[in-house]
C-alpha cells in the first residue's frame, strides 16, 4: 500500500501545479481493490502528505487508518461503489471553470475545441449550489455521474472521474482550458456543430 500512497500523493501535488485547486479547495480519492485512498479533510493537495492520506472501506467508508477523510469523501466513495469503470475521482476549482459556475447566464455549450467532447464527454453535467459538505451535494454529484464524467457545480467548482489519475487530471485541464477560451473570447465563441461532434467521437472514440 505505501506504493499507491507514494503515487496518490504524487498526483495531488500535480494537480496543485497544474493550478486546477488553491490550497484546501480540492479533494482526490483512488480506489485500490476494496479500499480508497482519500485526501484527508482540511489537507492541501499540491502539499500533500503522505500522513494525509485516509485508507477507506469503500462499502462502509469507514477510515481504517485513523486518518479523516475529506468532507466530500461521501460522493466519492459512492461514485467508486456504482460506477465500476471509474477509479479515481478529482473535486477541483480551476480559475476560469469555477469562475463560470460562478455566471448567470453561463455557456450551456462547452465545445470549443475537440479535446471536450473527445475527453470530457459532449455534454458537461450541471448541479446546482449545495452547501459543501452537504448530503445534498452528494447526492446531485451521484446522480450527475450515473451518466457523466465531468460535472460543474454551480458557485462551488467541478468534479471528474477516470480509470486513472491522468485520464481525471485531462478532464480537468481540458475543460479549464474551454472555459478560459470562451472568456477570452467575451461571448463571440463558436461551438461544435452537433454533426461535428458526431465526426469526432466517430473518428477517435469508435461511437
Amino acid at each position: 500500500m505505501q506504493e499507491e500512497i507514494k503515487a496518490f500523493v504524487t498526483a495531488a501535488h500535480k494537480v496543485g501545479a497544474m493550478g486546477l485547486t488553491r490550497c484546501s479547495s480540492g479533494n482526490l480519492s483512488c480506489r485500490v481493490g476494496d479500499v480508497a485512498l482519500v485526501s484527508a479533510t482540511g489537507s492541501w493537495l499540491p502539499e500533500l502528505r503522505e500522513d494525509q492520506v485516509a485508507i477507506c472501506d469503500i462499502a462502509t467508508g469507514k477510515s481504517l487508518n485513523g486518518v479523516r477523510p475529506s468532507m466530500e469523501s461521501g460522493f466519492h466513495l459512492t461514485i467508486l461503489r456504482e460506477r465500476n469503470d471509474v477509479n479515481v475521482v478529482l473535486h477541483c476549482q480551476s480559475i476560469a471553470a469555477t469562475t463560470i459556475a460562478c455566471m448567470e447566464p453561463r455557456p450551456a455549450d462547452f465545445n470549443v475545441t475537440a479535446e471536450l467532447p473527445c475527453h470530457c464527454g459532449k455534454e458537461i453535467a450541471v448541479v446546482p449550489y449545495y452547501r459543501p459538505g452537504s448530503p445534498e451535494l452528494a447526492e446531485a454529484v451521484v446522480a450527475a455521474m450515473a451518466s457523466h464524467d465531468s460535472v460543474l457545480l454551480l458557485k462551488h467548482g467541478q468534479v471528474f472521474v477516470g480509470k486513472d489519475y491522468n485520464a481525471a487530471i485531462e478532464k480537468a485541464a481540458f475543460l479549464e482550458m474551454a472555459c478560459d477560451i470562451i472568456l477570452r473570447a467575451d461571448g463571440r465563441h463558436t461551438v461544435f456543430t452537433p454533426d461535428e461532434v458526431a465526426d469526432i467521437e466517430r473518428t477517435f472514440l469508435g461511437k
